[in-house]
C-alpha cells in the first residue's frame, strides 16, 4: 500500500478536491487497498474547516463527497509518513520543499505529472474565480487520480 498526501494552500479547495476523487475511485474500483490517502495545506488558515462550499458542491455535482473532511496542515511527520506528497501547484511544492529534510525531497512531485492530458504543472486555485474554476479542478483531479493510480497497480 503506498500512502499519498495531496497538499495545496489552505486545504479546503484542490486537495480536498482530488483526495474525495480519489477515494471515490479507489473504492469503485475495488482498489481502496491500493493507497492511504490524506490531503493537507501549506498554511495553516482553515485548520479544522471543512471544504469550500462550492468545492463541496462542484464535487457533490459529479457524484463525489467531500462531507467528512475536515482542513489540515503539513505536520512534519508527514514527510516519513507518505510515499508520495503531491502538490497542486509550483508554489505549494516550494513550500514542501522548504518544510521536508533534504533526504525525503523525492517523495515530493506535483499531482499533475500523473494526468494523460496535461495541460500544465499547476491545478489553478478556484478560490478567488467563479463555478467554473471549481469544475475545472475536478476535471484535472480526475485525470490526475486515473494515471496515479495506474502508476501504482504497475
Amino acid at each position: 500500500m503506498k500512502r499519498v498526501l495531496f497538499v495545496c494552500m489552505g486545504n479546503i479547495c484542490r486537495s480536498p478536491t482530488v483526495e474525495g476523487v480519489a477515494r471515490h475511485f479507489l473504492r469503485s474500483e475495488g482498489l481502496h487497498e491500493l493507497m492511504e490517502i490524506d490531503s493537507a495545506g501549506t498554511h495553516g488558515y482553515h485548520v479544522g474547516d471543512a471544504p469550500d462550499p462550492r468545492s463541496c458542491a462542484a464535487a457533490r455535482r459529479r457524484g463525489f463527497d467531500l462531507s467528512a473532511q475536515r482542513a489540515r496542515q503539513v505536520q512534519p511527520q508527514d514527510f516519513e509518513r507518505f510515499d508520495l506528497l503531491l502538490a497542486m501547484d509550483r508554489d505549494n511544492l516550494a513550500q514542501l520543499r522548504r518544510a521536508c529534510p533534504s533526504a525525503l525531497h523525492h517523495k515530493l512531485g506535483l499531482v499533475m505529472r500523473y494526468a494523460a492530458r496535461r495541460t500544465g504543472d499547476d491545478v489553478p486555485d478556484p478560490y478567488y474565480g467563479g463555478e467554473e474554476g471549481f469544475d475545472e479542478v475536478i476535471d484535472m483531479a480526475e485525470d490526475a487520480v486515473r494515471g496515479l493510480i495506474a502508476a501504482l497497480q504497475k
